[in-house]
Order: structure tokens, then sequence, then C-alpha cells
């Protein structure tokens, strides 16, 4: 009887649990069980594995073969254990030295030919294992996202047979981080190109300078989706763990990740049928949805009147924490999910309403029906609500009349950096004590901020969003203190609700 352990790492939303692989050979009638909680995916290994080192010239004990995925607890998913399922049996049968196998992590599904194929999320795994003190070793389909680590201890093969060659010191393994693609610098859409617009333009800038969520309410072909899709050109670049968790995130979505384009960041811009689970994210083995893939960017939801108000509920809680748990009978997975809502709709079925073209034949009472689609306390989480008016065509047709995006992003990085320096985070992310100490008002602007509590315009959470976006403009000035005229602005992006029907 003979016993190897080999080490690999399962898949569990972002995350990356430990799993060893015990495999022994024993007596009796040749047989080969999986037992470990195996899916489907994974108890089919049998016949892969066999078939692949058959055809690589191995020898395929004829014994009783035990593999055992530990802990029995963690459900195992996928082909990611075809590699080390055969790693372990070639050093239990003594085609392989015990203790050459080790210090690595094996991560692949594998061909019948004993050709590796990529797995889904091998980054996070990669990344795991190099925090453990052990070299993963992953398909070469993976090379280039486990690359993204910069880690020359990180290899990748080709083939089973490349691996075990490698491990009797017969050749090499390719270094991940020599297979790295050269990152993307695109360009951004400039802001340059958008005509007129000064106001959001204007709020635009204050919700990239302060991580504020953003609605823009005006008629068909006012810009909307224009000025939204400048937003991150503005923003500040990523950081390199920043755009490490995006990349990580997209490792374990089914679209993939785009190794080239890693440091951008994301624009995610679904469509108003796309269902909860494509929006959140969900399903029997969970994956990520768009405010995941959207994490450290920005998710645009456009026509929001038309999303179904049960899927724009759960939005909510992800607004306000950054994450979002995802229970399912059999497991549960946490997402991260800090993005930045910004959000377009008409102010009316026919989307004319308030339009000086008097285009608009809306009853009140159905304009009321279709903006109370979109529920209160999904709008009171939103900071900056604008009007954006149709521009007229001496606007359309004449040249720029306002700021290029290098320059909004210079001022943007300058008030980012006040933000920084005195709390360590964005104004949109300001916690309870961290609002008191850097959002005091002198005694008029106080009683300024209460009476239009007093009035109904702020709820407790808009109060408090209030003082965050007077922060950022204060920021934006270079003032330290909040004054009257940026509180008054602050409470001015508050006064437009749906439309302009009805005061907030």
């Amino acid at each position: 009887m003979s016993l190897a352990i080999v080490h690999s790492r399962a898949e569990v939303g972002v995350e990356s649990p430990q799993v060893t692989v015990e495999t022994q050979l024993s007596g009796g009638l040749p047989g080969f069980s999986i037992v470990g909680l195996p899916e489907t995916e994974v108890r089919e290994s049998r016949d892969r594995v066999r078939a692949a080192l058959l055809n690589c010239g191995f020898d395929f004990p004829v014994r009783r073969i035990t593999v055992n995925l530990a802990p029995a607890d963690l459900p195992k998913e996928g082909g990611r254990f075809d590699l080390p399922i055969a790693i372990g049996i070639l050093a239990a049968s003594g085609q392989l030295p015990l203790e050459v196998v080790a210090g690595y992590e094996f991560l692949g599904e594998l061909a019948l030919s004993g050709m590796l194929r990529p797995v889904r999320g091998a980054l996070p795994a990669a990344l795991k294992a190099l925090a453990s003190g052990r070299a993963p070793v992953v398909p070469l389909g993976n090379a280039a996202e486990v690359g993204l680590l910069d880690d020359r201890r990180a290899l990748a093969a080709e083939s089973v047979l490349g691996v075990v060659q490698a491990l009797r010191g017969a050749g090499e393994l390719t270094v991940c981080a020599d297979a790295r693609l050269p990152t993307i610098e695109q360009p951004y859409p400039d802001l340059a190109e958008v005509r007129g617009q000064s106001l959001a333009r204007r709020a635009l800038e204050v919700a990239a300078a302060g991580g504020h969520h953003l609605l823009m309410i005006g008629p068909p072909g006012s810009g909307k989706t224009l000025l939204a899709s400048r937003l991150p050109g503005v923003l500040p670049p990523l950081e390199a763990s920043e755009a490490l968790e995006v990349a990580a995130i997209q490792s374990v979505s089914r679209g993939g990740i785009d190794p080239a384009g890693w440091k951008l960041r994301p624009f995610r811009a679904p469509h108003h049928t796309a269902s909860g689970v494509a929006l959140v994210g969900g399903g029997a083995h969970p994956r990520p949805g768009e405010i995941s893939l959207a994490h450290h960017g920005v998710l645009f939801l456009d026509e929001l009147p038309e999303w179904s108000r049960a899927v724009l509920d759960v939005l909510r809680e992800p607004l306000e924490s950054g994450r979002i748990l995802i229970s399912r009978a059999a497991r549960q997975c946490e997402f991260p999910a800090r993005f930045q809502l910004v959000a377009a709709m008409n102010p009316c079925p026919c989307g004319y309403y308030g339009d000086p073209s008097g285009r608009c034949r809306c009853s009140p009472d159905l304009i009321n029906r279709y903006q109370s689609r979109v529920s209160g306390p999904l709008m009171d989480r939103i900071d900056l609500r604008i009007e954006v008016p149709r521009p007229s065509h001496r606007e359309l047709s004449g040249p720029p009349s306002g700021d290029d995006s290098a320059t909004v992003r210079a001022r943007v990085l300058a008030a980012r950096a006040r933000q920084q320096a005195r709390a360590g985070v964005c104004n949109a992310l300001l916690g309870g004590e961290a609002l008191q100490r850097d959002c005091v008002l002198a005694e008029a602007e106080r009683r300024l901020l209460e009476q239009a509590a007093e009035r109904g315009w702020l709820s407790a959470r808009a109060y408090h969003r209030v003082l965050r976006v007077a922060r950022t403009l204060a920021d934006l000035d270079g003032v330290e203190r909040i004054g009257r005229t940026q509180l008054l602005e602050a409470l001015s992006y508050r006064r437009v609700d749906l439309g302009g029907a009805r005061a907030a």
C-alpha cells in the first residue's frame, strides 16, 4: 500500500480554499473511486486521467485506487482536479518521487491526449498558493492570466508529460511572468466630445471626485449615455491591489479575463431586460453578476424605470455595504461589489415631459406611475440627481465648450488626494465618526441643512449624503471647511426628483 499527497485549490466564488488530494493504491480488485463530495465533472475525471496517462506513455496501476479530496464537506466541481489526481497516481505508484510534489500546487483539466486545458479561477488560486509558500502549476492557457501576479514562482505547462518531466529534472516549465501580455493603455472616450450640458459635466466631475452615485433625467438624445461612458475616463487609475481584485472576479466569471486590459476600470452596462441573477449573481454554482463585474468601476443602468422593480431593489444592500452575499441550499458565496452607480431615465413614458417642444402628451397619472417604478429607498441612495435637457442645435454644431477628460481628471485626482490624506477613503464611504469629524458646518449652514430636513426634503440617509457631497465640493474648491456655497450646491442635487414632477 502506498499513499501520495498532492495540493490543489477549489473554487468557491472568488475564494480558493485549499484541497488536499490524497491518493492511495491498495490490494484487491482493480478499481478507481473518488471521494470527498465530488460533483459529476470531478467523478468523470477517472476516465480522463486514465486515458491521459496511458496516451502519454505512463503505466496506469492495475490496483485499487482511492482518491480523497479533503476537506470532505467542501463541494468540488469542474475539471480542475484532473492534473493533481494524475500527479497523485504517478507519485503513489513510484513513477514520481513523493518529495518533489510537496512544494507545488497543481491545477488543470486533462484532455485524453494528456494536454492541459485552461480552467476558471486560476488567478485567485495561484495567488493563494503563492501566499501559502507553494509554487502553482497551471495550464499554459492560464499563463498570461497568472502572469499578472508577476511572480516567477508561478509556472505553466502544456501537458501532464511536461509536468512530469520537469519534476524529474528532465525539462523546464514556462514561467507565467514571461507569458504576461503587454498592458493595453486604451484611452477612454473624451469628455470634450460632449457638447453643452455644463450642469451634467459638473455633476459628473463631482461624482468622480467623491465616488458618488448619479442619476440623469432627460429626454431621448440629450446625451445621458454619452456622459455616463465618459465617467471612467475621469476616475483615478486603478491601484495594483484594486486591479488584481477586479481581475480575480473576471477570472471566475463566465466571460473570463482579458489579461491585456486588466488595469482598465470596468464599465458595465447591462440591458434593462436582465434578470436579478444576471445583475447580482447566483446560479446553482454561484457566479458573479454585473454588480461584481463592475467592482471598482462603473455600473450604468439605462432606462431605469424599465427595469423590474424587484431587480432594482436588490441593489440597496450592495450600494451600502459594497458586497453581495448569495445563499443557496448547498453553499454560500460572497462577492465584492464596490461599484459606482450611474443611472439614466426619461421623465415620462414618451420621454418628453418638460421639453420645450411640447411634444409630451402623457397624463399626470401616467407620469406618476412611470416614475414610481423606481422605489423611494433606492432613490434615497443616489447622491446626485440632475436634469439633462436636450442640447440646442447651436451647441451641437459649435466647438467644444468644456474641459477635456485629462483636465477634469487632474482636478479629480487632487480632490481624491485630499480625501485620502484626511480619511483614507473617498467621501462617499465616510462613516459616522469620520463624517462628524470632516463635515463640520458653521451655525448658519447647520440651520440651513436642518431646515431642509424639517421640510421633508431629506431623510436621515439623505442628510448624511448631502454632507458627503458638500465635503467633495469643498475638496474640489480646495477649502478646508464646508461653506454655504458648497452646501447649497449639494442640496440642489437632491431637489430634482424623477423629472422634477415633485420635490425630494
